[in-house]
């Protein structure tokens, strides 16, 4: 066994637990040394029996000189045993652990740890931590700083701390020191062996706190490393296909001339960082970033009529079928006048796939059956809704083709620079001309009845349309207050708006039925859509004017955003209202921020600092690192780690370890072109 052996090849006690080990991200051996503990509990106070106080958190050793199962008169069952040591005994107590005198027998060495109670005139321990000390070994569960780690059904923190304390004595010594001493020195981190040791059984809580510093250097330092790499293995690896640019600049002006807008100054930025991208001999590798409705898709569409120009075919792909439609009428109405043939591609149409100059559609065109004769540029929506392995396969259907990926999600600006910070940023940060400020409130449920008649006079004098979004589908059994859209439609249609259009819109219901009701609701056949988060993304519809989210409090601050993003598409004044029943102050805080904030990367950042990156992005966003030990809130950390990964970097071959690492960090992310 070494550290790189699966938990599933470790043992058949491993096996056995591999599945379970799993969810917590432990696959091999070394994964259980960089399972960090949350918390400790403080066992440290090590005693002898005679001088415990009542109340005290408190550790003895001592010899087991009886322990027995018993029943009360309730038929409750108790473990009781008597432990002495040189100078006194004290009575022991567990409750309903027929097991624990299999475990402990008379005769046995103990270590206990617990609360001191007061029971009939003496001190007594209740329900204490045990464990049996074999041959003089130290004790692992007691008499120290316990660490407790995250859990599984059926995987302890007990059993954790036992493989733990095994696979450092066996393998600490073969752990590699990956960080040039010079770095170590000069910034004072503790090493690596070290810290690992003291982060799992620590000798204090400033030495448990030091090593966290260690190893949550290391992480930041090898994301921004690898991301360096990659980079650097892109322009220098790959060749791409220049495209010619000035040529055709009388097109693409005749092209902007045809809008029925004017583009912003960021626009205008984003589309000339393109050209110069793409008329160069490296293939182009830009994130654009910009919040709903700041027209990406305009600038992904103006490439896309350079790339038809200079003879080569693009595509675009969607995570949904919803903003892959939404594309595609999109970029058709504004390229087809230009005799450019669009196609699609999704689980359920497809249109001119062999014979197109754009193909735009979903995970559909991952097929085999998709194929290219001359792919020249690849734009990705919403891109960390796609592994690195979907956007390598869609990359290899051209030869080194130039990349757009494009997100409306509001990203940090520290999480900018860790997780793209491989890719060239571009970003919308203006709204198209004659946008108004979408007015949001926050509504507390008093106000409930009064915000539904106002709602209702907004649609008979302005004839706007409204979005209502829960956050489920069907309602839960362990979730009866939140509101869930299908009773919430039903309730809305009956009881408060029975004289208006309803429709309902999830992500169950059938995509051709899908289509008609959204159809329907940009028709104006409908009134109000009471929806799920389905409508985050790729659904425009002009006249609706009126956004509510309802248990506001479930959702980050970015997806709020973006759900605010779906109204004010057009000259109208449009609205958002945040139903929300928590009195929490915090929660009520943050919420707040949507009223006085209406950039996306500003309240992205307010939520990073209120709530972590888990909570605002979610498990499934596949370009978001999971950060065992750092946090993305730790600025300074994240700037320190940078420069350091920046300066290193030129020299990095002098360093054969880290050189390694980083290549086998790597591996699955380099281009396979």
């Amino acid at each position: 066994m070494n550290l790189e052996t699966p938990t599933k090849e470790a043992g058949p006690i491993l096996k056995k637990y591999a599945s379970r080990l799993e969810k917590l991200g432990i696959k091999k051996i070394e994964d259980f040394l960089f399972h960090i503990p949350f918390r400790y509990e403080d066992y440290s106070l090590v005693s002898e029996i005679s001088n415990i106080q009542r109340g005290e958190i408190v550790t003895i050793k001592g010899k087991v000189m009886e322990i027995k199962n018993e029943f009360t008169k309730r038929w409750k069952n108790l473990q009781k045993a008597k432990v002495a040591d040189e100078t006194g005994e004290i009575d022991v107590t567990w409750f309903n652990q027929p097991f624990i005198p299999k475990i402990i027998k008379s005769g046995d060495i103990v270590s206990l740890a617990g609360k001191a109670d007061w029971f009939k005139n003496k001190i007594i321990l209740n329900s204490p931590q045990y464990e049996v000390i074999f041959n003089g070994n130290k004790p692992i569960h007691t008499g120290r700083l316990v660490p407790i780690y995250n859990e599984t059904r059926g995987v302890s923190s007990k059993w954790l701390r036992r493989q733990v304390s095994t696979i450092l004595k066996e393998q600490i010594l073969f752990m590699n020191e990956h960080i040039p001493s010079s770095i170590i020195e000069k910034l004072d981190l503790m090493e690596l062996k070290s810290a690992i040791e003291q982060v799992h059984f620590p000798q204090s809580l400033k030495k448990a706190q030091k090593a966290k510093e260690r190893l949550a250097f290391d992480e930041f330092f090898f994301i921004h490393l690898a991301a360096i790499f990659r980079k650097n293995q892109w322009k220098n690896n790959l060749t791409g296909n220049p495209f010619l640019v000035s040529e055709y600049n009388k097109n693409v002006e005749n092209f902007l001339k045809k809008l029925p807008f004017n583009l912003t100054s960021a626009q205008e930025k984003a589309v000339s960082e393109i050209f110069e991208d793409i008329s160069s001999r490296k293939p182009m590798n830009r994130l654009l970033e910009g919040d709903v409705g700041s027209g990406k898709t305009v600038v992904a569409s103006i490439a896309m009529y350079l790339t038809y120009l200079n003879g080569y075919q693009s595509v675009i792909m969607a995570p949904t079928e919803i903003l892959a439609l939404q594309h595609f009428k999109t970029i058709d109405s504004l390229l087809s006048p230009f005799n450019v043939k669009i196609g699609i591609a999704t689980g359920s149409k497809k249109e001119n796939i062999i014979d197109c100059d754009i193909l735009v559609g979903t995970h559909a065109l991952l097929s085999k059956k998709v194929d290219f004769k001359k792919l020249g540029l690849v734009v990705i929506d919403e891109q960390q809704r796609f592994g690195v392995e979907q956007r390598a396969i869609i990359r290899k259907k051209g030869k080194s083709p130039h990349l757009l990926t494009m997100t409306a999600t509001p990203i940090p600006r520290t999480i900018a620079l860790t997780t793209y910070g491989d890719l060239d940023l571009s970003i919308l940060d203006e709204m198209p001309h004659g946008r108004k400020i979408i007015k949001t409130w926050l509504v507390p449920k008093e106000k409930r009845e009064d915000a539904y008649k106002w709602i209702a006079k907004q649609i008979k004098d302005s004839n706007g349309q409204v979005f209502i979004i829960c956050p489920f589908i069907e309602q839960s059994e362990t979730m009866i207050t939140v509101k869930a859209a299908v009773k919430e439609f039903e309730r809305l249609k009956k009881e408060v708006f029975p004289n208006f259009k309803l429709g309902l819109l999830h992500g169950k219901i059938k995509s051709k039925d899908k289509d008609k009701i959204l159809d329907n609701f940009k028709r104006g056949k409908l009134d109000i859509l009471v929806a799920t988060p389905v409508v985050e993304v790729g659904i425009d519809i002009p006249n609706a004017t009126i956004m509510v989210i309802e248990a506001a409090d479930r959702f980050g601050l970015s997806q709020l955003h973006q759900l605010r993003g779906r109204v004010g598409r057009s000259d109208k004044q449009s609205y958002c209202l945040l139903f929300t029943e928590s009195e929490n102050q915090t929660t009520i805080q943050r919420l707040k921020g949507m009223e006085k904030i209406y950039i996306g990367a500003e309240l992205a950042e307010l939520d990073l600092k209120l709530r972590g990156p888990g909570e605002i992005y979610g498990t499934a966003q596949h370009g978001i690192p999971e950060l065992k030990i750092a946090s993305f809130s730790d600025f300074s950390l994240i700037e320190k780690t940078r420069k350091e990964a920046e300066a290193i970097f030129p020299n990095l071959s002098k360093y054969p370890l880290l050189f390694e690492k980083i290549k086998k960090q790597n591996l699955k992310q380099i281009s396979p072109d």
